[in-house]
């Protein structure tokens, strides 16, 4: 039963065999230049920077400590032999490098509406990938489906946003082969991606268990963001009558009343019992997570995730006031 309801998806949303072709990347990349990326712009005011950190560091100066400044750069040899806080200050490289860590496997050709998971990643690729480029920073992506089997390395442009989106476009379908294996696609990251960088794992997370401790010993090298894309129809079932549910990674299939009020609430329970486990394995890993619906607006999503962690990093600090921090 769990085994299903983890990635299952109604026969409809199978994508119909004379289906018009997406959009050309340019056309698609266009488009969000206009309805996201101008309207990330004004709302987010140039802190696109809190989603990514520089990497290189270089020791430039000591001086006081001062209100605002974040306390794990004190220097406690300094401050114990002057007897004032001292913190070191730092010149943070401009240039940044991200990676998209993206799982395509079939579980993500699933969407209850108009929007597919595959959509939704694509579409948060192409928009954060635009704007990081735009600010003189390299992207690169890694692409999964049964295992690691594109990697695009990094450069900075918007010709190269388009190739790593052309990539993702025109991607075949992935068939039926088996459970995805999450563990491969972060293993596989960890030995390519050797300079520290800011990695956006772009997933469902439908997946074998374990990988969670890959997860973990990727975020202790690199800036890691795990961006989970779902849609509503997995976490719980309308009443649409009889129903045939096909698991999206083996092809089997099984017909399910939804009629049934137990039955309903039995998925119900089940999927909130994977959300459970799923949210602990996340924060065990220590990253963050940035969730992205089928049904929800990509602007909205993007700077709900930007002000929490603006406010972790103001936390952090000890620039917040005692009673928002305990909010926090």
């Amino acid at each position: 039963m769990r085994n299903w309801l983890r990635r299952s998806a109604p026969p409809e949303a199978a994508p119909p065999v004379s289906a018009t072709p997406a959009p050309g990347a340019e056309h698609v990349l266009r488009r969000l230049e206009w309805t996201v990326i101008r309207r990330l712009d004004g709302l987010l005011q140039g802190d696109y920077r809190t989603l990514m950190r520089g990497s290189g560091l270089d020791l430039a100066d000591l001086r006081e400590y001062q209100h605002h400044d974040d306390v794990r750069h004190i220097d406690w040899n300094v401050t114990a032999r002057q007897n004032v806080p001292h913190v070191r200050v730092f010149t943070e490289d401009r240039e940044m490098a991200a990676w998209f860590l993206l799982d395509l496997s079939p579980s993500v050709d699933f969407g209850s509406g108009e929007q597919r998971k595959r959509n939704v990643s694509a579409e948060f690729v192409a928009v954060l990938a635009r704007m990081l480029t735009r600010h003189g920073n390299r992207v690169g992506a890694m692409l999964y489906g049964s295992g690691v089997d594109t990697v695009i390395p990094t450069r900075g442009g918007r010709r190269h946003v388009l190739h790593v989106l052309h990539a993702i476009q025109h991607r075949p379908l992935s068939v039926a082969a088996g459970q995805t294996n999450l563990r491969v696609l972060l293993d596989s990251a960890a030995s390519l991606i050797r300079r520290r960088s800011t990695l956006f794992v772009v997933s469902d997370f439908i997946s074998e268990p374990g990988w969670e401790r890959s997860l973990g010993l990727l975020a202790q090298r690199h800036e890691v963001v795990a961006v989970r894309v779902l849609d509503p129809l997995e976490l719980q079932l309308p009443d649409l009558g009889l129903l045939t549910l096909r698991d999206a990674e083996t092809g089997e299939q099984v017909l399910v009343d939804t009629h049934d009020p137990g039955f309903r609430k039995r998925f119900a329970r089940i999927a909130a019992e994977r959300e459970a486990e799923l949210r602990q394995g996340l924060a065990q890993a220590g990253v963050d997570t940035l969730e992205l619906s089928t049904d929800a607006d990509l602007v909205e999503a993007m700077v709900r995730f930007t002000e929490m962690r603006k406010r972790r990093s103001r936390l952090s600090s000890g620039s917040l006031p005692a009673h928002l921090q305990h909010a926090a």
